[in-house]
């Protein structure tokens, strides 16, 4: 079975980014997300399909490492969308 992603951004502020980034792992069809400041990616963090509890600790460990020295950051997705 084939897969298309299509990709999705927004900004939050950094006291928010950890919030944002465990809603979206929640979702469950994100493949990557990429943390930007002023359009700089500071860090990428791709995601196997089905991600399980051991693999969300330490990504939620480094946005909020990431977020205690940014004050407002862009989030990309990469969302996977399963082909019929």
């Amino acid at each position: 079975m084939d897969q298309s992603t299509f990709k999705e951004s927004f900004k939050v502020a950094a006291d928010k980014a950890v919030d944002a980034v465990k809603s979206l792992l929640h979702e469950g069809n994100v493949r990557r997300i990429v943390i930007k400041q002023e359009g700089r990616t500071i860090a990428e963090f791709p995601l196997t399909v089905g991600v399980v509890g051991a693999v969300i600790a330490p990504v939620l460990a480094a946005v909020g490492a990431i977020a205690a020295v940014l004050s407002e950051c862009t989030i990309e997705v990469e969302r996977s969308i399963p082909s019929a």
